[in-house]
């Protein structure tokens, strides 16, 4: 319509001042009208791409994630041979063998949809046989174990075996229940979850071959297997991998909790001790401690004073190289941290009887008990450097000084109802949130009375 006066105009001629007065206004709008079509055409071919490449790298990354070893199968099988205990003599390998009841007992889960309908008729009927391990050899061909993928021969054995991230960083829920199955073994995966169920030194000690990491570690086959035996359930400890301490000060294990990998949009340190980002752990752990094929370069790790097993020549763990054509690890960084930063926390069960004692402790959380302070609202966590000294919150340094800056992260806490199994802080040395609402009572003078800290505990639950 602008357009079609304009034309009038400039074919009249018009020479009078109100029409010229009204052609410039023309011109004004037409150019103005343009320039918004063209900037709101951009926008949506924005929108349009980036939805597209958002998709493009999320299924991409949630399959990473959820199924890819990074050729750590050369590791797993190949060298410490525990694809053979899995089988058990029986079937060609060596021992027992590891039957699905052993697999549960040990936290592994069992992934519900890729289960066939008649395999859950079975499994709901008691057809199946929990205790052979040709059972589990027949879920890891259906690619059902979390975290695990078996490599086969053209004759049903097993060949090798890998790991995934999903391993220690998913879990399932409780839909599928079946007689002799406690719920939370078998049902739908919930990435993200920490599986604190997972006794990973356990799992690692099956493995008929330790030769390889006792060397690594510069200790005999003996001390590495009470080592690994030491951390128990929900428990790693990625730090032994480079410098050596299995224990703290106390006789404890120096394991720690395996962390939630949600909620961490937003989020700069990824572990208990800083370290880095997401794709900094991502890569560090694809490499050191699954044993992918990849590159990897942190020269912090090239101190021998503070990481003596990864600055030894043997190792040089500060500086793995690799020729581009194998590695398969760099590739997959930019799609795993786009889907990883995409699985939000998940939001607990509403409890009505519960939302009034949880709103006095919201006010708590902000006001009194300075909990926002370093739990910053909606992030639960510092925008920035989210790190404080061990003496800041109270603790020993021993962990801290196991990370390159000697700090402690401060944990973001959405969705904190729904990793409270094996404690709380990076080694579970609080039994329960009231016993950390305590701590911090104590450590910062804040004088809360019992009902605060009731309703703050609540709060804490419905993040």
């Amino acid at each position: 319509m602008i357009m079609k006066q304009l034309q009038h105009f400039l074919r009249a001629g018009s020479s009078n001042r109100m029409n010229r007065k009204r052609l410039f206004r023309l011109v004004v709008l037409s150019a103005s009208a343009a320039v918004f079509l063209a900037v709101g055409l951009r926008a949506d071919g924005d929108r349009g791409d980036g939805a597209r490449n958002e998709k493009r790298m999320l299924s991409p990354g949630q399959q990473t994630f959820r199924f890819d070893t990074f050729g750590d199968e050369a590791f797993w099988g190949d060298t410490l041979k525990l694809h053979r205990a899995i089988e058990g003599a029986a079937l060609g390998g060596v021992g027992a063998g590891v039957s699905p009841a052993t697999a549960l007992a040990v936290g592994l889960k069992v992934d519900a949809d890729a289960l066939p309908g008649s395999l859950v008729s079975d499994v709901r009927n008691g057809k199946v046989n929990l205790n052979s391990p040709a059972t589990t050899l027949a879920l890891l061909k259906l690619n059902a174990v979390v975290g695990v993928t078996g490599f086969f021969n053209a004759d049903g054995s097993l060949k090798s075996m890998g790991i995934q991230c999903a391993l220690c960083h998913s879990t399932v829920d409780n839909s599928f229940t079946a007689p002799g199955i406690p719920a939370g073994n078998i049902g739908h995966r919930l990435d993200g979850w920490a599986n604190r169920d997972l006794n990973v030194g356990a799992i690692i000690n099956l493995a008929p071959d330790l030769s390889v990491p006792d060397t690594v570690l510069g200790v005999d086959d003996a001390t590495l297997r009470k080592v690994l035996q030491s951390w128990g359930p929900g428990k790693f400890d990625a730090e032994v991998f480079l410098d050596g301490k299995a224990f703290r000060d106390d006789g404890k294990t120096a394991a720690v909790l395996i962390p939630p990998a949600f909620g961490l949009a937003g989020v700069n340190l990824h572990t208990w001790t800083g370290w880095g980002s997401v794709p900094y752990w991502n890569a560090f752990v694809a490499v050191l401690e699954m044993h992918g094929k990849g590159r990897f370069f942190d020269p912090r790790l090239n101190n021998p004073a503070q990481f003596p097993v990864a600055a030894a020549a043997r190792n040089k763990f500060y500086d793995v190289q690799i020729d581009p054509a194998d590695d398969r690890v760099t590739s997959k960084l930019a799609n795993l941290q786009l889907y990883q930063l995409e699985i939000s926390a998940p939001k607990p069960p509403a409890d009505p009887s519960n939302s009034a004692a949880a709103g006095r402790g919201e006010a708590v959380f902000n006001g009194k008990a300075r909990c926002a302070t370093c739990h910053t609202p909606p992030l639960f966590t510092e925008p920035g450097w989210n790190a404080h000294t061990p003496a800041e919150v109270g603790v020993d340094d021993f962990q801290a000084n196991r990370s390159p800056d000697k700090i402690y992260r401060t944990s973001p806490l959405a969705g904190l109802f729904s990793h409270q199994k094996g404690g709380f802080y990076h080694d579970g040395r609080f039994a329960t949130l009231p016993d950390v609402v305590n701590h911090y009572d104590s450590l910062m003078h804040l004088l809360l009375s019992d009902s605060e800290k009731g309703d703050l505990v609540k709060y804490l639950l419905t993040l």
